[in-house]
C-alpha cells in the first residue's frame, strides 16, 4: 500500500489477455447526504419507520394522520398518548403490527431534530476499482443503515456518475441500507 495525495491506494498487478501487466487499485468511495425527509412528514423518517414495521410508507402516513402530536418539547399526556396509539394501531394492526413492535420501532427512530439529533445511522462504505486510470466498478463493503433517501456517491479524483439504491426492512442494522451502487 502507498499513500498518494492523501488517498490510500491498494495496488494489484493483473496480467491481461495479451500477457502485459495492468495496474488495478481501489479508491474509497464517499457517500454524503441521504437523510432527507419528505416535507409532509414533518421531519419523521417515515421510510425507515414504515420499513421496520413492514408496511408501505403511504400506510404509515395514513395511520399517523390521525395522531395529535404533543407540542414541541413536551410529552403527550396519558389520555392523548392512548388516543394516538389507538389511532395508529387501527390502521397498522391489519398489517400485523403489534403494540410492542410499534413501540420498539418508534423508540428506535425517535430523535430531537431541533436539538441537532438524528435517528440512528451508519455510513455506508465502498471502494472504486480503478484500472489504467479509469473507474471500472464500485464495490459496496458495508451497506450502512439509516438512509431515507439515496446518498450522493463520489470517488475523489474521478468523475463518476453513480446512483445508490436503498433497501428497507424490519432489521434495524440493515434498514435504509444501500443495496447497490451503479
Amino acid at each position: 500500500m502507498r499513500t498518494a495525495a492523501g488517498v490510500v491506494l491498494a495496488l494489484v498487478l493483473i496480467t491481461g489477455c495479451n500477457g502485459r501487466a495492468t495496474t488495478s487499485s481501489t479508491v474509497p468511495v464517499t457517500f454524503s447526504g441521504g437523510h432527507g425527509t419528505d416535507p409532509r412528514d414533518s421531519g419523521r423518517p417515515v421510510a425507515l419507520v414504515a420499513g421496520a414495521l413492514g408496511v408501505p410508507a403511504s400506510v404509515f402516513r395514513t395511520a399517523f394522520s390521525a395522531v395529535t402530536p404533543a407540542a414541541a418539547g413536551t410529552a403527550p399526556d396519558v389520555a392523548q398518548a392512548g388516543r394516538n396509539k389507538k389511532a395508529l394501531l387501527a390502521v397498522l394492526s391489519p398489517y400485523g403490527v403489534t403494540n410492542e413492535r410499534l413501540d420498539e420501532v418508534s423508540n428506535y427512530y425517535r430523535y430531537a431534530g431541533a436539538a441537532g439529533q438524528m435517528w440512528p445511522t451508519r455510513t455506508a462504505k465502498a471502494v472504486a476499482v480503478v484500472k489504467d486510470g479509469k473507474v471500472v466498478s464500485l464495490r459496496v463493503t458495508d451497506r450502512g443503515a439509516g438512509y431515507t433517501t439515496p446518498p450522493s456517491v463520489a470517488v475523489p479524483g474521478f468523475h463518476v456518475s453513480a446512483t445508490a439504491t436503498l433497501a428497507f426492512g424490519s432489521t434495524f442494522a440493515t434498514n435504509g441500507s444501500i443495496s447497490s451502487v451503479g
